[in-house]
């Protein structure tokens, strides 16, 4: 009898460094050296010639030198793990495609929640908008999208939710439709802090490079943006705090609209 179900993988023929078959939601690595990976992005491996494959959590690697020279971001440590060994090892992210991309001797920012893994070539850095990260240098990493990747060139404006990165341009800045500014403007007291949609406030690039949209504006909420406003709320005064409890109130009670 022949099945024509879905067949298992077989390790002997798993791609080096690419897609499964037909299926662009789960990457193979074909692991050779250090492997920077996201916790939670691991989702099967294959040990190589009956050796392991050790996934070891930054904080408590063997390899801290190295760690400390290509990782440079307190804030995302504890979500991300050093892997090592030799064999294949098979990632995953939400169901979304999943796609490689290449940088020689270039810097790229990306999505914090979006990075699946990167190579020791590579040097990550916090970028100063927060959620994202910036990667520097010469190697390869892996990063997701909610649908396929979308490539533009400045000048351009943006939903925030539908970037996943930059590449060799200026961050960008923030741009409010004319339109909010002045029923916002207008407003008879400041309680329309935020916006609703990539309608209303876009992200402005200009200068020259490459800009990466999702397909989509679906964006996974980034608690480490959350960790990054707590360490901030400690410089506030009693004033701050106050006005800042009114905004957030006010926020929850437009997303309950």
């Amino acid at each position: 009898m022949t099945s024509t179900g879905p067949q298992p993988l077989d390790p002997q023929t798993l791609p080096d460094h690419d897609n499964l078959p037909d299926n662009p939601y789960a990457y193979c690595v074909r692991l050779t050296g250090p492997l920077f990976v996201q916790t939670g992005r691991m989702i099967a491996y294959y040990p190589a010639g009956g050796g392991t494959i050790r996934f070891e959590p930054l904080t408590v690697t063997s390899l801290t030198s190295m760690v400390a020279s290509h990782f440079s971001s307190p804030l995302y440590s504890r979500d991300w793990v050093v892997a090592t060994g030799q064999g294949h090892v098979l990632l995953g992210d939400r169901g979304y495609d999943i796609n490689s991309y290449d940088l020689d001797d270039g810097n790229l920012t990306v999505r914090a929640a979006n990075l699946l893994a990167f190579d020791a070539g590579l040097e990550l850095k916090e970028s100063i908008i927060p959620g994202f990260l910036t990667l520097i240098g010469t190697g390869k990493f892996l990063a997701s999208s909610s649908g396929p990747v979308i490539f533009v060139e400045p000048p351009v404006r943006v939903d925030p939710e539908a970037l996943v990165g930059w590449a060799d341009c200026p961050a960008p800045s923030q741009h409010f439709d004319a339109g909010w500014m002045g029923h916002f403007l207008g407003a008879a007291r400041g309680a329309l802090f935020g916006t609703r949609s990539g309608e209303e406030r876009q992200y402005d690039f200009t200068g020259a490079g490459t800009v990466l949209l999702q397909s989509s504006e679906r964006a996974l909420e980034d608690p480490h943006v959350l960790r990054r406003l707590e360490g901030e709320v400690d410089q506030l005064g009693d004033g701050q705090l106050r006005h800042l409890a009114g905004v957030i109130q006010s926020r929850l009670a437009q997303n309950q609209q």
